[in-house]
């Protein structure tokens, strides 16, 4: 996975890089595409923010958190990419299982008459 991050408004930091590097690493096996991350940390007002965008070839997935502390903050991101890519995920498998071939549909209602 390519991991790009960009800070705004805030002091460059290796630890978070490699934090959030470390994070979105975890995930990467959920992929079967090569895969791109986008992360931004900034600030508003007294709040941090993080914003992670994954784009894949058919697939857009982007969260944004607001918090104190910013390395709770990327924990519940990457929390909700990752629950945002297992619904994904989930209902890719669902249509797959729900299309059949149209001549096994028509042998099914064949049998059942």
């Amino acid at each position: 996975m390519d991991v790009t991050v960009n800070f705004k408004d805030i002091k460059k930091s290796d630890k978070l890089r490699d934090y959030v590097k470390k994070k979105l690493a975890r995930l990467d096996k959920l992929f079967d595409k090569p895969t791109e991350a986008r992360v931004v940390f900034s600030k508003e007002k007294d709040m941090r923010v993080v914003e992670i965008n994954l784009t894949s070839r058919k697939l857009n997935i982007h969260a944004k958190e607001t918090g104190e502390d910013m390395r709770s903050t990327i924990d519940v991101a990457v929390d909700k990419v990752k629950s945002q890519l297992n619904k994904f995920r989930d209902r890719i498998q669902d249509h797959r299982i729900r299309r059949k071939p149209r001549e096994e549909v028509i042998g099914e209602e064949i049998v059942e008459e």
